[in-house]
């Protein structure tokens, strides 16, 4: 018997095969976990819909655990109430929700964080902060008591790392997000925690240059590698099942060890070596 026989929940925010909320997702799946699911709304001229197509090539392969499929846009209330009610509708109360959602535009990612555009940050922060609130809010009705939220976030926004800049204000606004959510849903005995990976090969990877970070951590981290697309998505699942009863309010790292570090650590060693 799985560990998640019998749970059901929402997952939002897969993109492709690589998403983190996918691998997260996956482990639920094979341990007997029923998810429904959304995908970034597609242009209304793009007939192809590349973005349901993309899921939908990974959901289907689950037909017995999930649920459904349908778009989201967390800017717009009215959807993502639509969305909890076919949530309801299709699955009843649910045990989990996991909010993998983020977005800068490209031109404010690459800027140096001084210059980041009002508007940019306005809409930065909204779809990958605000959003939280807003689908806690929408689902608050429909998580069971000892249910699970789980966010995803990034040590860019507990420390300067340069490159990822916006972002990083929007991560450290989410976890602040996540706190005080924990405290308003633990009254029904729901848990909300954020999950902290190292930088693995993503869509959002990619924008925020993960190919530089991920030999920073492999020289850096205690465990002198990155981490595994495997290790954070069982990770996940671990913070969403009732492995985790009692946690809230947390921000577990899941980096090899990296956050933890205050020196270059055996890396300065190579350097030194190097007579650098």
């Amino acid at each position: 018997m799985g560990m998640f026989e019998g749970k059901k929940g929402l997952i939002l925010g897969v993109a492709n095969d690589r998403s983190i909320a996918w691998a997260i997702a996956k482990f639920i799946m094979e341990q007997g976990g029923v998810c429904g699911f959304t995908h970034l709304p597609d242009k209304a001229d793009d007939e192809r819909k590349k973005n349901r197509r993309r899921v939908s090539t990974l959901t289907d392969e689950y037909p017995n655990n999930c649920k459904f499929l349908v778009p989201l846009d967390v800017q717009n209330d009215e959807n993502i109430a639509s969305v909890m009610a076919l949530a309801k509708s299709e699955m009843g109360e649910i045990d989990f929700l996991l909010h993998s959602i983020a977005f800068a535009t490209l031109d404010d990612l690459k800027r140096d964080t001084i210059e980041t555009s009002r508007e940019g940050f306005k809409l930065a922060m909204e779809i990958s902060a605000y959003s939280l609130i807003a689908v806690c809010n929408h689902a608050k009705d429909i998580l069971k008591p000892g249910g699970a939220v789980l966010t995803m976030t990034y040590f860019g926004g507990e420390k300067c790392v340069p490159g990822y800049n916006v972002m990083g204000i929007c991560k450290a606004a989410l976890e602040a997000s996540m706190r005080y959510l924990a405290y308003d849903l633990g009254a029904k005995g729901v848990r909300v925690n954020a999950l902290s990976a190292g930088p693995l090969k993503t869509l959002a990877g990619q924008a925020a240059g993960v190919g530089e970070m991920q030999f920073l951590y492999e020289e850096m981290a205690p465990l002198g590698r990155n981490v595994t697309h495997s290790e954070v998505g069982k990770t996940g699942a671990f913070l969403l099942s009732d492995m985790s009863d009692g946690i809230t309010s947390e921000v577990l790292h899941i980096d090899g060890g990296y956050n933890a570090m205050g020196s270059p650590g055996r890396m300065l060693d190579k350097l030194k070596a190097a007579g650098k």
